[in-house]
Order: C-alpha cells, then structure tokens, then sequence
C-alpha cells in the first residue's frame, strides 16, 4: 500500500509540475562506472526516483569527453562509450521509466507516455577529432548538441578555461574549420553549444550559425564574474538570435561570494576551504537578470546536476525543482512564463534547428 501511494505521489508531481527540460546533467560519469540511475541513492545528485520526485520530463545527458582523452587520441573512444552509457545504462535498462529523443516531438510524445525523455549533448568538440565525418556519426547515434569546447582550447576554437595559459596555442575564436563545424551542425540539426567558448568564440559563431545557438549550461557574468558566465552583451545578442541561457546551478556559476571562495587554500591547514554555498534564490536572481535584460524567452534550466561539486541550498539535487517553481511564482512569474523558462524557450531552439537543417543550413 506504501509503494502505490509512493507511486501516485511521484506520478502526481509529475502531472503537476510545468514540463521541465534539463538541458545538462552529468550523471554519466557515474553510470559508466557502474551506478545504477534506477536506485534511489545517497550519493550523486540524480537517479530515476529523485526525476521522478522533481518532475523531470527531459534531460540532455553529458556525453563529456575530458581534454585528456585528446592524448594518445581516445576522445572519440571516450565519447562512443559515454553514448552508450545512456543508450545502455540509463535508457535500454530502465525502458519504464525513459524514452530516448531525437526531436521536439519526441520529447513531447515521451511525457504524454509519462516517461522521461534521455537526449545526448556532446561536450568537448575535440572529441570530434577534426573530422566533420566523426561530428555526423555522432549525429546519427543521437546527439542533438555538441558543446563547441570544454575548458580546453582545442585546434579549431579558443575555450574559456585556459585563458591564462600563455603555452597554449589560440585562434582569436574559431579557425576556418571551426566555422566549417558550425555550418555541418547547422545543416545536420544539431545545436550548437556556446558553453566554455571564450567570448571572441562566441561572437564568431553568432555570425557563422544560421540557427539559433544557446548556452546548455552556463549564468550570468554580472551576477558572478567567472569566464563561464555571459556579459550582458552576450546574452542580449543570443536573445537577439532566438537563442537561450540555460542556468548553471553551480554555486561559482552563481554567487560570487561562492565564486572567490572555490579555490582558496586555507593558510594554516593546507587544504582546500569549504566553498560557500549558493542559495535558491541566487537561481532566481540569475533568472530575473536575464529577464530585465532579454526577456523570459531567452531563459532556461542546465542545472549541471553531477558535475559540480557544490549546489545551491534548496535545490540540493534533482527532486528539488518544485521549490524553484514556488520561488518563482512567489516572485509573480505566470504559469505561462515558467513553462518557457522550463522547457518551452529550448523546445523552440529545437525546433529552429530542426527547421533549419530542413532547409538546407545553408
């Protein structure tokens, strides 16, 4: 009698809760190592009855490919087994509860199925091993995004995360073959993902892409003054595109007291000091930036749930999305507005993209 009532609870929340696409989480990592996502567990920040208790309809698993894996060229061999963590692992293993997607309407026909739409975004685009032929296997495997670089700059297009580093080699943005990678995606109907470029990358794709691009996983730079976060300018000109912001839930990504605390050793025991911890509404505080300055269309949801060490308080991990959809409509946000911010806005991206690649991407 427990387990039925457990069950109608979670399939009410379900019911309840606004259609909520998580454009980021990084789960993966621990499924190919053996984690079983149908378990409840302690451990982690996401398995299928935590989904369920957030009211998860669809969500955009890592296929994260480290920079390491470009030596001795095992990126692609990374990334085929990564795909097959969520093919295998997560979506063949727990059929019940999830419905891979390839498209808009397939994440639509998913949840009127009750099930949890599992889509792949490719992050690192080294993994593509500058060959455009590798970008469309991976395509016709089901990526639906490719994250342009991770916190490596690779050969074709200058990443964010090591932009002190004097040794490294740097293009001004994207090379011509970068631009090359942006016009396939465009033509395949896969987004393009601007997360960890460096700005100069990312205004190069702005003017490459005929699609809208979006940011599966990144904030405000206003807000917290990190090179993964979005200027204003930034965010104002993807708007402009038809592009979204999908919210990092990173504490650094979203305070800035969280931010200048990661990193620091303390002087006297040699270790690393706590992070402070971000809030739940420091997320609404990045979400209401992005309104005042680009409009509820430009927003979204990438929490990056298992792959940040540090999340907000009350958003804890994946089961704590209501409390978000109670923060916001506190804050006076309509139902209509959530639905947008909360999958609606990316659905649209999708869509264009799809479009797009109909056309010819050209």
């Amino acid at each position: 009698m427990k387990l039925l009532l457990a069950v109608l609870a979670t399939a009410a929340c379900f019911a309840q809760q606004p259609p909520l696409i998580d454009t980021h989480n990084d789960v993966t990592s621990r499924t190919l190592k053996g984690a079983d996502i149908g378990v409840k567990s302690a451990e982690g920040h996401t398995d299928v009855p935590r989904m369920r208790e957030g009211g998860v309809s669809a969500t955009f698993f890592a296929v994260y490919v480290g920079g390491e894996y470009v030596k001795e060229n095992r990126a692609a061999h990374r990334a085929l087994e990564m795909i097959d963590t969520v093919r295998y692992d997560i979506v063949e293993k727990h059929a019940k509860d999830f419905q891979l997607a390839l498209t808009a309407a397939d994440i639509e026909a998913a949840r009127k199925k009750k099930k949890i739409a599992a889509l792949m975004g490719l992050e690192g685009g080294h993994a593509i091993e500058d060959s455009l032929r590798l970008l469309r296997d991976y395509y016709a495997l089901g990526i639906r995004y490719m994250t342009l670089t991770h916190a490596n700059t690779n050969t074709w297009a200058d990443s964010s995360g090591d932009l002190r580093d004097e040794k490294i080699q740097r293009h001004n943005g994207l090379t011509a073959f970068g631009k090359d990678v942006v016009k396939e995606m465009n033509r395949l109907g896969m987004m393009v993902d601007i997360s960890h470029v460096a700005d100069k990358t990312f205004w190069d794709v702005l003017d490459v892409s005929t699609a809208p691009v979006f940011a599966s996983h990144s904030s405000c730079r206003a807000l917290s003054n990190i090179a993964r976060n979005m200027n204003d300018e930034m965010i104002v000109a993807l708007a402009k595109k038809g592009g979204v912001v999908q919210i990092n839930f990173g504490c650094e990504f979203l305070s800035q007291k969280s931010a200048d605390s990661s990193g620091w050793i303390h002087p006297e025991l040699g270790e690393r000091a706590p992070v402070a911890r971000a809030s739940l509404e420091d997320v609404v505080a990045h979400i209401e930036h992005i309104r005042k300055i680009a409009g509820v269309d430009a927003i979204g949801i990438g929490s990056d749930y298992d792959g940040v060490e540090c999340t907000p308080v009350g958003l804890d991990d994946v089961s704590k999305f209501p409390a978000l959809t109670r923060a916001l409509k506190a804050k006076g946000y309509k139902d209509a507005d959530i639905r947008k911010i909360y999958g609606g806005n990316v659905l649209r991206v999708m869509r264009a993209v799809e479009k797009e690649a109909k056309r010819g991407g050209r």
